[in-house]
């Protein structure tokens, strides 16, 4: 089949690999950017999988707590102009406020009162006909019990780019495991960990990773019993890198995030564990299209 440059373009900002490696993976996979993508990291020309491209949401992210737990959700505008705006920011905040009293799903949030009798999704109704702008509540979790938080790239209290909360399970002093869980939430914004366990993690991550373990593996020429152990042991790697509790510690890298909560349990008092965590980045997994400047310009020459 024939490849666009805008293809080999696109693989090339998602890999770092050459343009000729590029052209080759798709013409292997007929096309199929994922599928190239693995097929690079079989190679061992790319070595992760990175998102190309701006996303398609502005917005901002907020965080509200109180002794209960901690809420977080994602409101999303189509500028970040808008993001700026004092109204929107406080449209945010309110709404993570009034989350708290929620299970934090989206449909109980966008039905919770906002205030003067109004839902929180006719709140954002009467905000897009005010500001001329599409928005919509994306998405929220909640975590109860002893929950810390983060907010990266903050733009005002309790609204940024990237939120965290994480749960930690304690009959300790829960404001000594709060301060251990923000230290914790802040290695979550900068490690992206996709589960808490190993056992939680995705089996179709799992069955992808191990896919391309193997094809490596053959390709070094090894007996399969060998390339079984091989496996194995990029595997244990993989959880290494993936996994919260077997992450080394921002903080401590000498440690796992699983002994930094077993050392902080001294602090604490108290036995401890993370339970929980949520991690949102704005706009993550929305893909945005970008717009081809000269293009829409010829276009517009043209009429």
């Amino acid at each position: 089949m024939s490849i666009s440059a805008a293809q080999v373009k696109q693989l090339r900002e998602m890999t770092g690999a050459g343009m000729m490696d590029c052209k080759a993976a798709l013409a292997e996979t007929n096309g199929d950017i994922e599928a190239a993508v693995d097929w690079l990291r079989a190679k061992g020309i790319a070595k992760a999988d990175k998102k190309a491209g701006r996303t398609a949401a502005e917005g901002l992210i907020g965080v509200a707590s109180d002794d209960n737990g901690a809420v977080v959700v994602e409101v999303n505008s189509e500028t970040d102009f808008v993001a700026r705006n004092e109204a929107f920011q406080e449209m945010v905040r309110k709404i993570a406020t009034v989350a708290l009293p929620t299970d934090g799903s989206v449909e109980a949030v966008s039905a919770v009162d906002y205030g003067d009798g109004k839902s929180v999704a006719d709140t954002v109704k009467d905000a897009i006909g005010t500001i001329g702008e599409n928005m919509n509540l994306r998405r929220s979790a909640k975590l109860n019990g002893v929950v810390a938080s983060y907010i990266h790239n903050s733009v005002a209290d309790g609204l940024g780019k990237l939120g965290v909360l994480v749960a930690i399970e304690t009959d300790g002093d829960a404001e000594a495991a709060r301060a251990f869980g923000r230290q914790v939430a802040m290695h979550v914004a900068a490690t992206s960990p996709l589960a808490l366990t190993a056992e939680e993690v995705d089996p179709a991550a799992v069955a992808r990773e191990k896919e391309i373990f193997s094809t490596q593996a053959r390709e070094s020429g090894k007996p399969e019993n060998i390339i079984e152990k091989m496996v194995e042991g990029r595997l244990r790697k993989f959880y290494e890198e993936v996994v919260l509790l077997k992450q080394g510690f921002v903080m401590n890298p000498d440690v796992t995030v699983e002994q930094a909560m077993k050392d902080a349990e001294k602090e604490i008092g108290a036995p401890a564990k993370i339970t929980a965590f949520v991690r949102f980045a704005l706009g993550e997994g929305v893909e945005k299209e970008e717009a081809d400047f000269a293009a829409e310009v010829a276009a517009a020459v043209k009429s």
